[in-house]
């Protein structure tokens, strides 16, 4: 299993609430038709933690975006459809800047049954 993870953050002119509906009503619907996409997760901020101890980061972000594929080919395969062009496309509209990584999970701890 094979992840992308998106660091989201709204195009200017947008308010937070604004992207967050967009991307719920507008954006996810279009993410059904691309196939070979195992599993789609929205993580919407609702607040910033910070640690004393640890300087943050300077980014601002508005949601983070976890794509689910089979394998790195199934990415690869399901990027270049029609239904993933409409996708990004519809993100081009309300999404602002995006940072990406293509990741491999390591559990730490197993999700219980």
């Amino acid at each position: 299993m094979i992840k992308s993870i998106s660091l989201l953050t709204r195009k200017d002119g947008w308010t937070h609430e604004q992207f967050v509906r967009h991307w719920v009503d507008v954006h996810a619907p279009l993410a059904h038709a691309v196939p070979g996409l195992r599993r789609y997760v929205q993580s919407h901020i609702v607040e910033e933690r910070r640690r004393p101890d640890v300087p943050p980061l300077d980014v601002e972000v508005d949601g983070i975006a976890e794509l689910w594929y089979d394998s790195r080919e199934a990415m690869a395969a399901a990027l270049a459809t029609p239904a993933a062009k409409a996708l990004y496309a519809d993100g081009a509209l309300f999404i602002g800047r995006i940072k990406t990584y293509t990741v491999e999970e390591q559990q730490v701890i197993p999700t219980s049954p």
